[in-house]
């Protein structure tokens, strides 16, 4: 049964960061790209991050620079680490992932940036 459980989400001011964490199991790790998403009420949910087997990274034009995707194989677990977060990046965040042609998703985490 694969499984992906984020953590790490709350209410942040403008200018601060968090960390979110995603725990992974069910499937082979080391052997499968990792993405996070996001969506706003009443948007698409849209990619913020990937990151490939071996560790080639790629962000969405509004997080790039701030946000830091990581993982750590030994752990089963992929990190979004958000600096100088700012009110639109309230959302849920989502972690992804897909065997084969199967998306596995997790619950979400909260974000909300506001003062």
């Amino acid at each position: 049964q694969v499984q992906l459980v984020e953590s790490g989400g709350g209410l942040v001011q403008p200018g601060g960061s968090l960390r979110l964490s995603c725990a992974v199991s069910g499937i082979i790790f080391s052997g499968s790209a990792m993405n996070w998403y996001r969506q706003a009420p009443g948007t698409r949910r849209e990619l913020v991050a990937r990151i490939t087997t071996g560790g080639t990274t790629n962000y969405a034009d509004s997080v790039n620079g701030r946000f830091t995707i990581s993982r750590d194989n030994a752990k089963n677990t992929v990190y979004l680490q958000m600096n100088n977060l700012k009110p639109e990046d309230t959302a849920v965040y989502y972690c992804n992932t897909g065997v084969g042609t199967l998306p596995y998703w997790g619950q979400g985490t909260q974000v909300t940036v506001s003062s």
